[in-house]
C-alpha cells in the first residue's frame, strides 16, 4: 500500500545511495553495495534489540559503508557485534573491543581502556602477530 511504499522511500533515503528511486528495479539488478545496504537496512526494520555483522561493509565504498555503520550501528541504538578487519571501525564503534586469534581473545578493552585505544596500538598487535604466523 502507499503508506508503506513511503516508509520504504524514507528508510531508504536515509541511505543517501538513491535506492528511494529505484523501488521497481530488480534487487538483481543492483549493485553489489546497493544490495548488501538494502540487507541491512532490511535486517533492521523489524522490531530487534540483537544483529551480528561480518565484515558488512566489504563490497561498499569508505563513504557509504560510514552512513551504513552509522545508521545501523549508532542510530538504531542495537547491541550489534561488529567482526571486521577494519581498524577504524573496531576503534571507533561500539563499547567493547576483542581482538582475536586461533579462538583465543588477545586485546579485550571495555569501558574508559577501550575510549583510550588507538588504531596505532591495535595494528601494532595485528603486525605482532602476522610476523609470528609468517606472514
Amino acid at each position: 500500500n502507499r503508506q508503506r511504499v513511503e516508509f520504504y522511500r524514507e528508510q531508504l533515503h536515509m541511505l543517501g545511495l538513491g535506492l528511494e528511486d529505484k523501488l521497481d528495479v530488480k534487487v538483481g539488478v543492483l549493485s553489489g553495495g546497493q544490495r548488501q545496504a538494502m540487507a541491512l537496512l532490511m535486517s533492521t526494520m523489524t522490531p530487534i534489540e540483537f544483529l551480528i555483522l561480518d565484515e558488512h561493509t566489504a563490497a561498499l565504498d569508505p563513504k557509504t559503508a560510514d552512513i551504513i555503520t552509522d545508521k545501523v550501528v549508532k542510530e538504531k541504538h542495537l547491541t550489534t557485534i561488529m567482526v571486521t578487519h577494519n581498524l577504524r571501525y573496531a576503534v571507533e564503534y561500539g563499547n567493547r573491543l576483542l581482538m582475536m586469534h586461533q579462538g583465543h581473545a588477545i586485546i579485550d578493552k571495555a569501558g574508559e581502556e577501550k575510549k583510550k585505544i588507538q588504531i596505532d596500538h591495535i595494528l601494532e598487535k595485528f603486525n605482532e602477530i602476522s610476523i609470528e604466523c609468517g606472514n
